[in-house]
Protein backbone atom coordinates (compact mmCIF):
# COMPACT_ATOMS: atom_id res chain seq x y z
CA UNK A 1 0.00 0.00 0.00
CA UNK A 2 3.08 2.42 0.60
CA UNK A 3 3.89 2.87 -2.84
CA UNK A 4 -0.07 4.34 -3.98
CA UNK A 5 0.29 6.55 -1.01
CA UNK A 6 3.50 7.65 -2.17
CA UNK A 7 2.18 8.29 -6.22
CA UNK A 8 -0.74 9.84 -4.45
CA UNK A 9 1.35 12.15 -2.67
CA UNK A 10 3.39 13.06 -6.03
CA UNK A 11 1.71 16.27 -6.56
CA UNK A 12 3.34 16.70 -10.27
CA UNK A 13 2.64 13.00 -11.02
CA UNK A 14 -0.90 13.24 -10.72
CA UNK A 15 -1.14 16.55 -11.91
CA UNK A 16 0.39 15.45 -15.39
CA UNK A 17 -1.35 12.28 -15.36
CA UNK A 18 -4.56 13.94 -14.34
CA UNK A 19 -3.86 16.49 -17.44
CA UNK A 20 -3.82 13.44 -19.86
CA UNK A 21 -6.66 11.71 -18.40
CA UNK A 22 -9.39 14.45 -18.86
CA UNK A 23 -7.63 15.67 -22.26
CA UNK A 24 -8.44 11.71 -23.64
CA UNK A 25 -12.37 11.85 -21.93
CA UNK A 26 -13.08 15.07 -23.54
CA UNK A 27 -11.70 14.40 -26.31
CA UNK A 28 -14.12 11.58 -27.07
CA UNK A 29 -17.03 13.24 -26.00
CA UNK A 30 -16.55 16.15 -28.69
CA UNK A 31 -16.02 13.28 -31.42
CA UNK A 32 -18.76 11.77 -29.78
CA UNK A 33 -20.93 15.06 -30.49
CA UNK A 34 -19.47 15.74 -33.26
CA UNK A 35 -19.68 12.00 -35.42
CA UNK A 36 -23.01 10.97 -33.66
CA UNK A 37 -21.33 7.22 -32.53
CA UNK A 38 -18.39 6.28 -30.12
CA UNK A 39 -15.19 5.45 -30.93
CA UNK A 40 -13.34 3.52 -28.20
CA UNK A 41 -10.02 4.35 -29.99
CA UNK A 42 -10.46 8.37 -29.45
CA UNK A 43 -10.16 7.07 -25.13
CA UNK A 44 -6.27 6.49 -25.87
CA UNK A 45 -5.37 7.43 -29.52
CA UNK A 46 -3.35 10.65 -30.69
CA UNK A 47 -4.91 14.15 -32.17
CA UNK A 48 -8.12 15.79 -31.94
CA UNK A 49 -9.39 18.37 -29.51
CA UNK A 50 -8.16 19.11 -26.87
CA UNK A 51 -4.70 18.28 -27.62
CA UNK A 52 -3.85 15.46 -24.74
CA UNK A 53 -0.40 15.91 -25.06
CA UNK A 54 -0.28 19.56 -24.64
CA UNK A 55 -2.73 18.99 -21.33
CA UNK A 56 -0.54 16.28 -20.11
CA UNK A 57 2.88 18.24 -20.34
CA UNK A 58 1.43 21.80 -19.68
CA UNK A 59 -0.07 20.37 -16.62
CA UNK A 60 3.45 19.01 -15.43
CA UNK A 61 5.18 22.07 -16.15
CA UNK A 62 2.49 23.92 -14.20
CA UNK A 63 2.98 21.89 -11.36
CA UNK A 64 6.40 21.83 -11.36
CA UNK A 65 6.77 25.42 -11.20
CA UNK A 66 3.95 25.26 -8.06
CA UNK A 67 5.85 22.24 -6.42
CA UNK A 68 9.84 23.37 -7.34
CA UNK A 69 9.72 27.31 -8.55
CA UNK A 70 10.39 28.63 -11.87
CA UNK A 71 13.95 28.58 -11.15
CA UNK A 72 14.64 25.10 -10.84
CA UNK A 73 15.71 22.41 -12.35
CA UNK A 74 12.46 20.14 -12.40
CA UNK A 75 10.48 23.82 -14.00
CA UNK A 76 13.33 23.70 -16.84
CA UNK A 77 12.83 20.41 -17.75
CA UNK A 78 9.21 20.42 -17.77
CA UNK A 79 9.26 23.41 -19.82
CA UNK A 80 11.83 22.50 -22.39
CA UNK A 81 9.59 18.96 -22.81
CA UNK A 82 6.39 20.81 -23.32
CA UNK A 83 7.69 23.07 -25.82
CA UNK A 84 9.18 20.21 -28.17
CA UNK A 85 6.19 17.99 -27.19
CA UNK A 86 3.48 20.84 -28.78
CA UNK A 87 5.92 21.97 -31.49
CA UNK A 88 5.96 18.69 -32.62
CA UNK A 89 2.61 18.03 -32.09
CA UNK A 90 1.70 20.69 -34.52
CA UNK A 91 4.69 19.91 -36.88
CA UNK A 92 5.58 16.63 -37.88
CA UNK A 93 3.28 14.55 -36.36
CA UNK A 94 0.26 17.45 -37.71
CA UNK A 95 1.84 16.76 -41.31
CA UNK A 96 2.12 12.76 -40.87
CA UNK A 97 -1.61 12.93 -40.57
CA UNK A 98 -2.16 15.04 -43.97
CA UNK A 99 0.22 12.63 -45.53
CA UNK A 100 -1.38 9.46 -44.43
CA UNK A 101 -5.22 10.76 -45.40
CA UNK A 102 -3.94 11.42 -48.99
CA UNK A 103 -1.99 7.84 -49.22
CA UNK A 104 -5.46 6.39 -47.95
CA UNK A 105 -7.18 8.39 -50.70
CA UNK A 106 -5.03 7.10 -53.39
CA UNK A 107 -4.88 3.41 -52.10
CA UNK A 108 -8.66 3.73 -51.62
CA UNK A 109 -9.39 4.09 -55.67
CA UNK A 110 -5.73 2.13 -56.43
CA UNK A 111 -4.53 3.60 -59.88
CA UNK A 112 -1.65 2.23 -59.48
CA UNK A 113 -2.96 -1.52 -59.33
CA UNK A 114 -1.05 -2.40 -56.20
CA UNK A 115 -1.54 -6.05 -54.68
CA UNK A 116 -3.36 -6.14 -51.26
CA UNK A 117 -0.41 -6.02 -49.34
CA UNK A 118 -0.72 -2.56 -49.32
CA UNK A 119 -4.56 -2.30 -49.38
CA UNK A 120 -4.97 -3.87 -45.75
CA UNK A 121 -4.74 -1.60 -43.50
CA UNK A 122 -5.79 2.01 -43.64
CA UNK A 123 -2.81 4.40 -42.44
CA UNK A 124 -3.65 6.92 -38.93
CA UNK A 125 -4.88 9.96 -39.75
CA UNK A 126 -5.10 11.38 -36.90
CA UNK A 127 -1.91 12.32 -35.12
CA UNK A 128 -1.41 15.34 -35.15
CA UNK A 129 -2.65 18.59 -34.24
CA UNK A 130 -4.36 22.04 -35.35
CA UNK A 131 -2.60 25.16 -33.17
CA UNK A 132 -6.19 25.77 -31.88
CA UNK A 133 -6.02 21.97 -30.45
CA UNK A 134 -2.65 22.37 -28.66
CA UNK A 135 -3.59 25.50 -27.52
CA UNK A 136 -6.71 24.93 -25.86
CA UNK A 137 -4.64 21.04 -24.53
CA UNK A 138 -2.10 23.17 -23.07
CA UNK A 139 -5.27 26.16 -21.03
CA UNK A 140 -6.74 22.64 -19.89
CA UNK A 141 -3.65 21.39 -18.37
CA UNK A 142 -2.56 24.73 -17.15
CA UNK A 143 -5.91 24.67 -15.55
CA UNK A 144 -6.00 21.04 -14.02
CA UNK A 145 -2.63 22.41 -12.36
CA UNK A 146 -4.30 25.34 -11.06
CA UNK A 147 -7.16 23.57 -9.45
CA UNK A 148 -5.28 20.48 -8.28
CA UNK A 149 -2.60 22.64 -6.85
CA UNK A 150 -5.52 23.46 -4.20
CA UNK A 151 -5.04 19.91 -2.74
CA UNK A 152 -1.64 20.03 -2.26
Amino acid sequence: MEFWEVIIKNQVLVTAVTGWLVAQVLKTLIDLALNKSFNPERLVGSGGMPSSHSSTVCALTTAASYRYGVGSFEFAISFVLSMIVMYDAMGVRRETGKQAKLLNSILLENPLKLNGEFLQEKLKEYVGHSPLQVGAGAILGILLAVLIAQYY
